[in-house]
Formats: C-alpha cells, structure tokens, sequence
C-alpha cells in the first residue's frame, strides 16, 4: 500500500480508501455482518482511510465505523461530511449552531473527539458564497473540534471556487474512466495550491464493472433505481451522470482495458490512482468479496502513455457530451 499526503492536513491516507455510503443505506439490500468483514478485511491490507456522512443510512455508516476502528483511532483516518441532513438551499441551515449540531452528531457517532476530514457535502455554490460557512470550520480547527476540512463538490466551477477562496484540505470529486473532465483544470489547480484530491463514484456507480446489460433492474432501494435520472439528488451521483444504457453500451468499449490487469473494476481502479493529483481514490462496497477485488487493483500493471492517450481521445469523443448535471 502506498500513502499520500493529504493537501496540507497532515494526514498521510492510503491511495485505496472505501467509501461507506452503500453499508449504510441506498444501495439495495446490505448487511452490517458483511460490512465488518469487509472494513477488517480493507484495514488488514493497510487501508487507513474511510469516507462517509451524516446521512449515509441516517448515520449508520457513522457508527459501523465506529465499532469497526475501536482501539485503532490513531491509525485509522474517518473523514465524513454534512449539511444535507436540513435544507441546503436555507441560510440557516449554515449557521454556526446548526454546523456544531451537525458535528457533535456525527462525533457521538463515531464515538470520536475530532474529526479527521470535515468536508461539506455537495452544498450549492451560493450557499458556499453566501454564508460564513468557511470562517466557521476554520473556527472549528482551531478548536481542535476538525482536524482539517474539504468539501465534496458536483462541479469543477464549485471545486475551483474552493481552491481560490477558502483553506481547504481536500477536495472530493466525481472522477472515473467515464467522468474525466477534472483533468483538464480542476486537478492541475489543486496539486499548485496543495489541496487533496478524494476520487468518489469511481466505478461509476458499477457500470466500469462491466457487470451489467442494458435490461438490469435494481430494486426501489437503490439510488441507481430512484435516482437514475436525478429525481432524488444530483444525477451525476449515479452513473457519473450518463443515462444507464448509454453507460453500458460505452463500458463494453471500454472492456480491453481488463487485458492483463485481472477485471475491468480492477483495471477502473488503477487508471484512477495512476493520476498523479489524486490522493485517494474511495469506492464503494458492500461485502468482503468486493473489498478483497478492489485491493487487487493496487497489484495491477500500470498504464503506458499510449493507453492513457487512447482513453482520454476516448473520453472527450465519446463521452462527454452524455454526461448529464452540473459538472
């Protein structure tokens, strides 16, 4: 395992992490005996970084992590986000006494007395503008209630007015063979001011499994179900923001990639960590069988320049124009 220094936060993190959101809720069925598998399993191969949020499972994620990392709170980094539990587009829910509400919460939760990783999750950008949100988590760290903050974006516009108004650590992006337009400005701006880079969603959603046809049906539990076309929450928070079929039809081009390198997840996996201003690239799981695979991608060959070449031409030909969101 490889670690990285996250921006200046002082946290050196895993360039594998595993977001928690689909042991909480969200993603169909789950079961917390598999979760705990799966995060001792991810902590054995040296694993020290878990995402989640206070509305993952209504801070279920929170507290399997926390009974998962007892003993072990030194070592083990959670970074965890909020501001979706109230109205993001309400000023109030911004407030100084709201966000400490939030944290507390999220600190009984985690049984923890600091977060490592405070990162607002998705806020639009002129509650970002327009509130004193940034002036209260640099309070916050100063308390030593945070150790650091970041902020989870849907946009390179939102990512960039980060990175040139405010002291975050970390940024958290969408990013995948299938969403790579953070390359082109947002990526090269973080790595100048030194600010991290969370890669989430980088499977897109399952699609880079190369696991699913165009007629797969998922249950009424799962975001890729609900969400599909953005009725719930951003569309590029399922599937990158590409309709499924079209997804499907552009991973099966994308299948070449699992030459040599195992599967195609695994092959997903490591083009993402290949990318020098990523930190940690954190994709999800629900079970043991899945941690074990996405470890596996950390033994995969590396990419040559011509390859790196074919899929970005891929990318901006193929690609892009479908991605559907702000982005």
């Amino acid at each position: 395992m490889n670690y990285n220094q996250l921006g200046d936060s002082g946290l050196s993190i895993s360039e594998l992490g595993f977001g928690t959101w689909a042991i909480g809720g969200d993603w169909g069925t789950h079961s917390d005996e598999e979760a705990f598998k799966g995060l001792d399993r991810a902590m054995e191969a040296g694993v020290n970084f878990f995402d989640t949020a206070d509305v993952y499972g209504g801070g279920h994620s929170e507290e399997l992590l926390a009974k998962a990392t007892k003993g072990k709170e030194d070592k083990i980094h959670i970074a965890t986000k909020f501001i979706r539990s109230g109205d993001i587009n309400d000023p109030a829910n911004y407030s100084e006494d709201q966000i400490r509400d939030y944290l507390e919460n999220s600190l009984r939760r985690l049984n923890r007395d600091t977060v490592d990783l405070y990162q607002i999750h998705c806020a639009p950008l002129d509650m970002l503008k327009k509130t004193d949100i940034f002036p209260i988590l640099d309070k916050l760290k100063q308390e030593g209630k945070i150790r650091s903050y970041g902020v989870s974006v849907e946009s390179d516009e939102e990512g960039l007015y980060v990175l040139e108004n405010t002291n975050a650590s970390a940024l958290q992006v969408i990013f995948n063979l299938l969403r790579q337009k953070p390359l082109k400005e947002l990526f090269p701006k973080a790595q100048e001011k030194n600010v991290g880079i969370l890669a989430r969603v980088p499977l897109a959603s399952g699609l880079l499994t190369g696991k699913f046809s165009k007629d797969h049906a998922f249950e009424d539990s799962d975001h890729r179900n609900f969400n599909k076309d953005g009725a719930a929450f951003n569309v590029g928070e399922t599937f990158g923001g590409l309709p499924f079929e079209k997804g499907v039809e552009l991973s099966v081009q994308l299948k070449w990639i699992a030459e040599e390198r195992g599967s195609q997840t695994r092959a997903a996996l490591k083009w993402v960590m290949q990318q020098e201003a990523v930190t940690s690239v954190i994709p999800g799981f629900k079970n043991e069988k899945q941690v074990l695979d996405n470890l596996k991608s950390l033994d995969v060959k590396d990419y040559s320049k011509e390859e790196l070449t074919r899929l970005s031409d891929f990318y901006w030909k193929e690609v892009h124009d479908h991605i559907r969101g702000a982005y």
